[in-house]
């Protein structure tokens, strides 16, 4: 297994020194469902719910989490974004949250694209509990991620 960098030596936390490394385009795409009873997610859909279009509001939800995933995360680095796109999409079983961040840095964007998918998730679950409080947040995980020393991932 790789050394955790999170840990020094003694194996306590600390925040990742990136000043020596090179800014670099790098890019992550991170995804989760809210699964939920075709009632709720038709709901969504209609922009009849209770609290307005779920749908907007879980999006910019999303995009404003990716801008504070340092004030939630410890050690997580603030990053500059160029980018940030979440989509809530229709799939059988409920909502799919997709958020895409970009930046020019000297670290990644994962944390940032795994923080919008968790929030819209949340988000949705929120405007929606309403309806329906059986609702699971369910396979929030990074499908991709470009950019660094590491180079190019892609879930299997």
């Amino acid at each position: 297994m790789s050394r955790l960098t999170h840990l020094d030596a003694e194996g306590r936390a600390r925040m990742v020194d990136v000043s020596a490394k090179p800014a670099t385009a790098r890019e992550a795409v991170a995804r989760g469902i809210v699964r939920m009873s075709a009632a709720t997610r038709e709901l969504a859909l209609s922009g009849k719910a209770k609290k307005g279009d779920v749908r907007a509001v879980a999006e910019i939800a999303g995009v404003m989490a990716a801008k504070r995933a340092a004030d939630l995360i410890p050690l997580c680095h603030p990053l500059a974004l160029s980018k940030v796109e979440v989509a809530v999409t229709a799939v059988d079983e409920g909502l799919c949250v997709t958020a895409r961040v970009k930046t020019t840095g000297p670290t990644g964007v994962e944390m940032e694209a795994l923080t919008a998918v968790s929030v819209a998730c949340l988000t949705l679950y929120d405007m929606l509990k309403a309806a329906e409080r059986g609702m699971v947040i369910d396979g929030v995980r990074l499908l991709e991620k470009s950019g660094g020393a590491s180079g190019d991932w892609r879930a299997p």
